[in-house]
């Protein structure tokens, strides 16, 4: 395993963090982990470097906290840098921050959270989380020992981001959605350097867009990766282009089996800043040029937009039709989409808008909902 600086921390961490928020789960009971896998995962893990679990408040339905309490025995927990987060969308009063840090303290089985992040920070959460005295709060906190350091995941534009860097000088951390496909999306690129700038750890999340770029490409993409002369997976191209970047710290994979932590882990092995050619950086700026002239709608399957008062499965409707615009796959995004069922696809929606309220994309959920269900149902398509 390789290790980077992690900001002003202190600390070497892998480059290869685990994200406790795609572990194996019962089908569509995302709270039902697998719990035997899921350990041996975990374990396996960081028995091979991996120094870093990241993991918040609502993952998979409110229970990744409390299984990670239970997997991180037997000297595991004191292995790792464990970082978690607090709902922000949820804090009402100043004493829902001593609330949700105590149940999480109390999830995790653990005395301290080495990194703690306010999550999924827009303009407006974090309005009101300032003019309630996080800050404060936090520096009381870390004063106690409950938390180590202070962090922020993130999902507005760039110049929020900018601001909310510039309002306190003890971030540790930020956490960001990055990767090849979306280097201008949301704080992109320019975030990632403003805050490796100022000495904070920048947290890469969705390197793969929610496993989309670990996919076999549509025939004109693979053709471009077959001119290649060092020969790659979908997955590690990705990773890979990431790694290459020095500002970043830690890359974040939400891994569900063996066979994605063992590639991770090989991919991290061979990992190393400037690792990557001009060439090999031009071929994927072609790549990305190819995808988005392909894509659909630009979601990245957080789910904040679920549960779906009327049972709507809305991050795998979008997670289907963009498999099939931009990976070139009809049949299997129809396959998939009919077998979700009446009672999960659009006609079941009622128009409620619960969804795009919570979307920190800013998607417009009911229309590309209708424009799915138009394109992917097998009936209408033959």
């Amino acid at each position: 395993m390789r290790f980077r600086r992690f900001g002003r921390t202190g600390w070497e961490v892998s480059v290869l963090g685990f994200g406790a928020m795609r572990l194996p789960h019962e089908d569509d009971q995302p709270s039902g982990i697998i719990e035997d896998r899921a350990t041996d995962l975990i374990s396996t893990a960081i028995d091979q470097g991996v120094n870093l679990v990241d993991t918040a408040y609502p993952y998979h339905g409110g229970e990744s906290e409390s299984f990670l309490g239970r997997a991180l025995t037997e000297g595991y927990r004191n292995r790792v840098r464990l970082v978690t987060k607090m709902p922000s969308w949820k804090v009402e009063h100043d004493y829902d921050f001593d609330r949700y840090l105590d149940e999480q303290l109390e999830r995790l089985d653990t005395e301290r959270i080495d990194l703690y992040l306010l999550h999924g920070l827009t303009e407006g959460r974090w309005e009101k989380l300032r003019e309630l005295g996080v800050l404060d709060w936090a520096e009381r906190k870390m004063a106690d020992g409950a938390f180590g350091f202070l962090g922020f995941s993130f999902h507005d534009t760039f110049n929020v981001f900018k601001d909310i860097v510039d309002c306190y000088e003890g971030w540790a951390a930020v956490l960001l959605m990055y990767n090849y496909l979306d280097i201008d999306y949301e704080a992109g690129r320019a975030g990632v350097q403003y805050a490796a700038e100022r000495d904070i750890a920048v947290m890469v999340m969705e390197p793969l867009r929610g496993g989309l770029l670990a996919r076999k490409p549509p025939s004109e993409i693979e053709a471009l990766f077959e001119k290649a002369a060092n020969k790659r997976t979908p997955a590690d191209w990705a990773l890979q282009w990431l790694w290459n970047q020095e500002e970043v710290s830690v890359v974040l994979s939400g891994m569900s089996d063996m066979q994605q932590l063992r590639e991770n882990l090989a991919s991290a092995d061979r990992s190393g800043r400037g690792s990557l050619t001009a060439d090999e950086l031009r071929l994927l700026e072609r790549v990305r040029k190819a995808y988005l002239a392909r894509s659909a709608v630009r979601c990245t399957y957080c789910g904040y937009c679920v549960p779906c008062p009327r049972g709507v499965a809305i991050p795998r409707i979008f997670e289907y039709l963009n498999l099939m615009r931009m990976f070139d796959d009809p049949v299997e995004a129809r396959r998939l989409y009919e077998f979700l069922g009446d009672d999960k696809r659009p006609p079941a929606c009622d128009g409620c808008g619960q969804c795009e309220e919570s979307c920190p994309q800013g998607i417009p959920v009911r229309d590309w909902l209708q424009r799915a269900h138009v394109e992917l149902e097998p009936s209408e398509n033959g």
